[in-house]
C-alpha cells in the first residue's frame, strides 16, 4: 500500500481489508462499471499508476470543470487499484445518475479493436466489485445494482438499450456492453466472487435521506463541533443510517464514530427490498403512469412517501407496495 498525490495504491489482496476500515456515511445502492477509453494500455508502463491517476484528475477538473476526479477507484492493467474521489462524495460519471453510486473506472479501451484485457485486471475487477457490494450491504448482484454506463440515456434513466450514449465500458467488455452480454458473461463471474449473508448494523435506529446540498458532517451534535474533514459534506439524496438522535435534533450516522448531521436537513425513509423480478418503477402512483425503471428481485430502495398502496422512493419513482418487502433493520 502506497500513497502519493492524495491517492492510495492497493494490491487486490489489500483492497477488502482497507475497504472495511473506511467509513461511508452516505448509503450506496449500486456500483458503476466504466472504462477510461483514454488513457489506455499504451499509456501504462507498469510503474506510472500515480501519474496517470493525477492526469485524469487534472483533466476532470480543468477540462470538465468538476471539483475532483470523477471516479472513486481506478483499476489498472496489472490489477492494482487506486483510490480517487472520496467514497462519501457522489461520483461524476453518469449524467443525472450518480446518486447512491460508487464508480469504478477500468483503465483501458475495451471497445472492439481496442485493448485486450489482462487477466490480472479482470480478476481485480470482480474482486473489487464484490467487495464494494458487500460493503454497501448487497448480497445478490443484479443488473440494477451493478450497471454499465452504456445502459443510461442522456437524462439519467436506466433504459438498458443503446440510446446514443457512450459505449462505456466498451463494446468488447466481457463479451460486450449490452444487457445480454452482462447477464451471460459478467454477472456469473461476479456471483462467484460474492459471499452471501451478512448481518444488519448493530444499534441502527432508522434511515434518512439528505434534503440539501453539501450537508456538513461534524464530530459532535452541534454546529460548534469540528467538521469531520475525512468524511466531507453529503450530497442531496444521500442515504444515511441513524444510530442516535440528540435532544437538539442532531443525528449520529456512524456506528462506532462520533459523526453527526443536523436532522433538520434530512427526512426519514424506510428501506425496502424488491420481491418480484422485472418490477416496474413509475413516474406516478398508478399503472397509468409511465415506467422509468425496471427493478429486479433483491434490489434495495428507500421509501420516502406512501400514497394509498403506492410507495415513492428517494429517486421520486413509484412502486406498488405489494412488490416491496419493508425492512425495519
Amino acid at each position: 500500500m502506497e500513497t502519493r498525490y492524495g491517492f492510495t495504491k492497493l494490491a487486490p489482496s489489500e483492497f477488502e481489508g482497507w475497504l472495511q476500515s473506511q467509513s461511508i456515511s452516505r448509503t450506496c445502492v449500486r456500483v458503476q462499471e466504466h472504462h477510461t477509453w483514454k488513457p489506455r494500455y499504451s499509456n501504462f508502463n507498469g510503474n506510472n499508476h500515480f501519474q496517470m491517476q493525477r492526469n485524469m484528475k487534472r483533466y476532470h477538473m480543468n477540462r470538465n470543470g468538476w471539483s475532483d476526479i470523477g471516479q472513486h477507484f481506478s483499476i489498472f492493467p496489472d490489477g492494482m487499484i487506486l483510490t480517487g474521489r472520496p467514497l462519501n462524495r457522489t461520483p461524476a460519471c453518469i449524467l443525472y445518475a450518480n446518486s447512491g453510486a460508487i464508480c469504478i473506472e477500468n483503465v483501458g479501451n475495451f471497445d472492439a479493436g481496442g485493448d485486450t484485457m489482462d487477466q490480472a485486471q479482470s480478476d481485480s475487477i470482480f474482486l473489487c466489485t464484490a467487495a464494494l457490494l458487500r460493503k454497501i450491504g448487497i448480497a445478490i448482484p443484479s443488473q440494477t445494482n451493478v450497471v454499465y454506463h452504456h445502459w443510461y440515456d442522456g437524462d439519467g434513466r436506466l433504459v438498458y438499450y443503446n440510446s446514443g450514449q457512450k459505449t462505456c465500458p466498451g463494446t468488447a467488455f466481457f463479451g460486450g456492453n449490452q444487457l445480454p452480454d452482462f447477464t451471460a458473461n459478467f454477472l456469473p463471474l461476479l456471483q462467484q466472487a460474492m459471499d452471501t449473508g451478512g448481518q444488519p448494523p448493530r444499534g441502527l435506529l432508522s434511515w434518512a435521506v439528505v434534503t440539501v446540498e453539501n450537508l456538513n458532517i461534524r464530530t459532535g451534535p452541534s454546529s460548534d463541533a469540528d467538521l469531520a474533514n475525512d468524511q466531507g459534506p453529503l450530497n442531496y439524496g444521500s442515504i444515511v443510517r441513524v444510530y442516535e438522535i440528540s435532544p437538539n435534533r442532531w443525528l449520529r450516522i456512524s456506528q462506532d464514530r462520533q459523526l453527526w448531521v443536523y436532522g433538520r436537513y434530512t427526512r426519514q425513509v424506510r428501506p425496502a427490498t424488491v420481491n418480484t423480478p422485472d418490477t416496474n418503477a413509475r413516474i406516478g402512483p398508478g399503472t397509468d403512469h409511465d415506467v422509468v425503471q425496471v427493478l429486479q428481485q433483491g434490489d434495495r430502495v428507500f421509501v420516502q412517501k406512501q400514497e394509498g398502496s403506492w410507495s415513492q422512493t428517494t429517486e421520486d419513482h413509484w412502486i406498488h407496495g405489494s412488490l416491496l418487502d419493508f425492512d425495519e433493520g
